[in-house]
């Protein structure tokens, strides 16, 4: 099942810009993609979800669990068996008994409820900001000029009118900025790898 856009159209309406209801396809699509690009820097869906991971079982008693805040765990598989005796506690499942029974290497499937039941502030705004970006983009230019790459200006001169053009390497307003990469995976953890989510 796909996840909510982390933003809408009508946060998008609350910063003042206006959808214009041809435009709602392209907004919609937008919206996916910057939710998409944002949770991949964030290595967690940042909204509540359902999702199953599987982790490398470790010889200890405790298992950190990706995708903080976990705030339930319905099912553990232990190499594919049932288990019960473990609790879950601060994001983390304890087990005495340990995560890799015998001498080899075990796999943990974990079925937990993850994630923030409100999408913060600031992340909606950083979404709602990246499609801006991109619809202001698409406005002022034609032809599908706009799916190409950036192109800011990086110099201009106005006696004998001169403009350069430069790219800072991105392909669209969709490509995070390496701070906010840092800044995402150092507040929801990062490393989040989800095999399916309900």
């Amino acid at each position: 099942m796909a996840l909510d856009p982390l933003a809408t159209v009508a946060d998008l309406e609350t910063r003042g810009m206006v959808v214009d209801p041809s435009e709602t396809d392209l907004v919609a699509g937008y919206l996916d993609v910057a939710s998409t690009a944002v949770r991949e820097a964030a290595g967690t869906p940042i909204s509540e979800t359902t999702s199953t991971v599987t982790l490398e079982g470790e010889p200890g008693q405790w298992l950190t669990l990706p995708g903080q805040p976990v705030t339930a765990v319905s099912a553990v598989l232990l190499d594919d068996e049932e288990v019960t005796d473990w609790r879950l506690v601060s994001g983390r499942l304890w087990r005495a008994c340990g995560w890799a029974p015998g001498c080899g290497p075990s796999e943990v499937d974990v079925t937990q409820t993850h994630g923030l039941a409100v999408v913060p502030a600031d992340i909606v705004d950083l979404v709602c900001r990246m499609v801006s970006a991109a619809v202001s983009a698409f406005r002022a230019l034609q032809e599908g000029e706009a799916l190409g790459a950036d192109k800011s200006v990086t110099s201009e001169r106005i006696g004998d009118y001169a403009v350069t053009y430069g790219s800072d390497g991105r392909v669209s307003e969709m490509d995070l900025p390496q701070y906010w990469r840092e800044r995402l995976e150092a507040r929801f953890g990062g490393g989040a790898q989800l095999l399916r989510s309900r």
